[in-house]
Parts: structure tokens; sequence; C-alpha cells
């Protein structure tokens, strides 16, 4: 269990930071001070007290990264209730049934979102609030929160005769144990589960956070991921707070031209930022670069190849604002190409290991340590890890972990719960890999994805496609098995086919010869017998991850 306790840090932090900016809103311009946003917090306690929000009560919160968002979830495990932050991406169907099994009495949402919602059918939600301009939505019939949000202003005075000041942030300190987040994942195989995060757990991240000086006050840090998703909440919002960060939230899709403007407005000291991000930019922005003739002949000429690079790391850099230390990638598997290709121009990234039920993290090295193709280490101190193979340096089997961020179960799901948590504490990931004796994470795939072949030989369809989606026509794929053989879906490159001139027609040829070149370069047991084309992109969830459970039957 850990000493700190993240409720305390976060009122020193204030206390501390108080003239220091907390939060932009890039789309608007305008920045709130910590001071500014510790008064607005203490008007969220006010508010839940004077409705009568129980400590423990769950307080639903869904719409666009924005300071007021940050606010009611800051405001309410502050408070001692519980947050639940639903991905903005849901259905307006998913979000109220997550609404109705979290057992929400409050509900602050977007307009946006709101208006394709209905309060009768969640009985439980005393009210919805506007994310946007604090006012309400809705109510139930018995209830009188509008009267109440319209006393806020006076009574806030009442409380506060001489103005909120520094010396007014006073939290009650919750116990480490005690339910902080239910985060429901977006999942893969259906409905997704609800993962109920303790304060130990947010504590866990946020103090390695602090520790690995990953920020500190008056750093900046852009954020373009879902707040919603453990990963963005960890590094984008809570860390960032606790030591006193300027967060600035971008509140937009986050395409590569719009962060790569942001970007170089902000000059972030950090970026985390998930594999897709940087793919795209390697594909939309370095790719065409280097298929040039003058390029290509150039980077053949000794000396003169590493001037090329240089140029364009620097170009990158520059890309990303210019002022980072590292960039920090997370979320989902790494292109093994895109990764050689920053390596070779010395590019300052590191790749990290985690997922939802450890609030995410799992494993992380700092970029000038970083084992190629890995995850990094295991948090020293925080976390531990154990491979089910009997030789786990070498032979991958499911990775387990326990430790400081590991979560407390499934919300009303102790089947699920059962599932991946064992009477040891371990949490079963459902990942396979290796593990160094330094504690530096391999990962090979997911277990339920794991594909044995008629010889024996297990086969990561990961690995495979990693493979193909660097090649020419490819934009991404999916292998699956069927009647013992292996099929790659394929949803092809259209721009790239425009480009080089290929009609629809052309397609299955040209196809058939990335499917021979990609043989030439894979194992005996995992040649591709066919490749499939799909005209729409993949089914994905909200973070991004392609719904492989609707194309595996």
């Amino acid at each position: 269990m850990m000493q700190e306790n993240i409720v305390e840090i976060y009122e020193k932090s204030f206390r501390d930071n108080w003239e220091l900016p907390a939060l932009t809103d890039y789309t608007e311009g305008k920045t709130t001070t910590y001071g500014q946003f510790a008064r607005d917090i203490a008007q969220i306690h006010l508010f839940f007290k004077l409705a009568g929000v129980k400590k423990g009560d769950k307080i639903a919160l869904i719409g666009r990264n924005t300071p007021y968002w940050v606010t009611v979830f800051i405001g309410t495990i502050t408070y001692g209730a519980v947050i639940v932050p639903i991905l903005q991406d849901f259905n307006p169907r998913d979000a109220q049934h997550i609404i109705n099994h979290s057992d929400s009495v409050l509900l602050f949402a977007a307009n946006r979102i709101w208006e394709q919602m209905d309060l009768e059918n969640m009985p439980s939600v005393r009210a919805a609030i506007s994310c946007d301009n604090r006012a309400l939505l809705a109510q139930q019939e018995q209830e009188t929160i509008a009267a109440l949000l319209e006393q806020i202003p006076a009574e806030f005075e009442k409380e506060y005769p001489n103005g909120f000041t520094a010396e007014d942030i006073k939290y009650e300190r919750p116990d480490n144990t005690s339910l902080a987040v239910i985060n429901y994942t977006s999942g893969t195989t259906g409905f997704s589960k609800g993962v109920m995060l303790t304060y130990n757990n947010l504590t866990g991240n946020t103090v390695f956070g602090m520790r690995s000086k990953l920020h500190f006050p008056g750093s900046r840090c852009l954020s373009f991921l879902p707040l919603a998703h453990a990963y963005g909440c960890a590094f984008d919002m809570l860390t960032p707070l606790a030591t006193g960060s300027h967060i600035t939230l971008l509140g937009k899709i986050p395409s590569p031209k719009i962060i790569v403007d942001a970007m170089s407005k902000v000059k972030p000291d950090l970026v985390i930022c998930v594999p897709l991000v940087l793919e795209k930019i390697y594909r939309k922005m370095i790719q065409p670069m280097l298929s040039k003739n003058m390029i290509r002949w150039a980077l053949m000429v000794p000396f003169l190849d590493n001037k090329i690079y240089a140029q364009i790391r620097k170009k990158l850099i520059e890309a990303f604002g210019g002022n980072f230390s590292q960039i920090i990638i997370g979320g989902a598997p790494f292109n093994k190409e895109v990764e050689d290709f920053l390596r070779r121009i010395e590019f300052p990234f590191t790749v990290g290991y985690g997922m939802t039920e450890c609030a995410p993290l799992i494993s992380y090295t700092y970029w000038t340590d970083f084992v190629p193709y890995s995850a990094g280490r295991v948090l020293s101190g925080f976390m531990e890890a154990k491979i089910t193979s009997d030789d786990p340096e070498n032979i991958p089997g499911e990775i387990c972990v326990k430790g400081e961020n590991v979560m407390q179960g499934y919300y009303k799901n102790p089947e699920a719960t059962a599932a991946v948590l064992d009477e040891e504490g371990w949490l079963h990931t459902g990942d396979m890999g290796t593990i160094s004796r330094d504690g530096t994470i391999s990962i090979r795939g997911r277990y339920k994805t794991m594909i044995l072949s008629s010889n024996g030989q297990n086969i990561y369809p990961e690995e495979i496609e990693a493979k193909l989606n660097n090649m020419t026509l490819v934009m991404e794929s999916l292998v699956v098995e069927r009647d013992s053989k292996l099929i790659a879906i394929v949803y092809p490159d259209f721009e790239m086919m425009d480009r080089l001139g290929f009609t629809s027609e052309q397609l299955p040829d040209e196809m058939e010869k990335v499917r021979k070149e990609l043989n030439k370069i894979v194992a005996p047991y995992e040649q591709i017998s066919k490749i499939q084309l799909i005209a729409n992109e993949f089914e994905k969830t909200p973070k991004k991850s392609i719904k492989r459970y609707l194309y595996t039957n």
C-alpha cells in the first residue's frame, strides 16, 4: 500500500502552485490558474454537499477534454465520491447503459451528447448538468437541483466571506483502499467491463510519474488523448496536476496537422501518444520524402545518409514543438518499421506498457535506456511481473502482474474478476511475452489471438500484421485462421493507389504480389494463403483498436 495519497498530493500542489497556470482550453485560449482551479473544485464540493451527494456515490462524466471536465473529475475524487468517466466516442445507448450499470446519481455531459440521451432511460440519475455552460440539462420530477445550482454563488460567499484562499484548500484524506474511479474499458469482445480503480491505484501511477520527473512545476503538457482513458488520465492530467505543470487541453480530433500546429504553439516538455499518431506522421510526412529518387540515392552514400537523417530528426523534433525531453508511446503495439526508423535517426522516444486494469502503467524506461522492441522495465518498487513459461526469458507465456497499480476488480462482475485476478493477487493480462533478468518486458501478442498451427507452432498474428502493414498499398490488416489456413484481411491504402496510378481492377493482382513478398519474410508456418480485401476501414473501439472479434468468425 502506498504511503502517499493522491488527495493530499493535490492539496499541497494547489497551494504551492497557486499563481501558476493549470489549465488552458486550446480552442478558446482561456487559461485557469491553480488558484482558480481550486476555487472551481470548492464550488463542486459545495454543490455536492448541498445536493446530498454522499462519499462513495457515483458521478458520471462524458464530453471532450475541457477545463470543466477536469474540474468535475478532480472535484469528485477530492470530495470522496466515485467518478465514472465515459469515452465520448461511445454511442449514446452504450453510454446510458454504463451510467445505469455504474449506479451513477449525477451526470455531467456535453450538450451535443446529451441531445441524444434521455433521462427517462436513466432512473438512478437525479439530474444531468452541462459540461459546456454548467447549466441544468434535466432533472427528475422530485428533484430541486436547478434551484441548488442557482444558489451556489451566494452560498459560496457565505462559506468563504473573506474570499477563497490557498489556506482554504483542505481535503479529507480518503482511505487508499477506497474506490475512486470506475473506468469502463472499450472492450474488444463485447460490452465493456467497469474497472474499479482505487485511490491507491491513482496514487501509484502519479507518484511514479512525479519520481520519474515526467512533469515539474511550470512544465508544459499538451493533452490530446482522451482523458476518459486511463493512459491520458494518468499522464496528461493526474501527474501534471500533482506537480504544478501547465496542461493545454486540445479538445479536438487529433489529426497529424492539428497536432503539429498545436505542438508548435504549446511546445510541450513531454509528449505522450499512441502509436497511431507517430505511424500516421511517418506515413504521411516521412515516407513520401524517403521515396523520392534523389533522397533514396543520397541515403546510399556514406556520410551523406547521416546528414539526411539528422535533417529528418530535426524536422520531426520541430513538428512536436522542439522542446520535449522524450515521447512516450503506449496504448497499442508499435509498428516495427517505424520504430526502426526512429532509432536510426536517434529520435528521443520510448515505449511503455499498461492496461486500464493497472490505471494504467506496468512498465516504462527512459528513452536513453530503452531496449529496442521492448515495452520497458517493470516499475521497480511499484509492480511485479512474471511469465507463465518454463523459460521466461526466451519462451513466451502470459504476462501476469501485481502491485500498487492493480485494480480492485470489475464492478458488479465477480465472474469476470475471478477470471483475471487469482487468489495470490496476480492479474492475468492476456498478453503473451517474455521478460529479461532486469525486468524488461517484450510483448509478442494477445493470448486470445494466438493461433496454434497444425505442427504445434505458436503464431502471433500481430507480428505478421506489423510486417504486412508496412507494405505498399496496405493501410491496415488482420490475420485470421480459416480452414487451418492463415488469411489476411486487408483494407487497402487508396490514397497510395491513386498516387501510383493503380485502378481497382489491378488491385487484386497487386495484392497477390504483396502476399508473395510477405511470405518471403515470415516463417514457413506463418505463410499467408490468401488476401481478402475489404472496402471500408475496420470497425474500431473508441481507443482505435480494431474490433478483432468481428472478423475472426
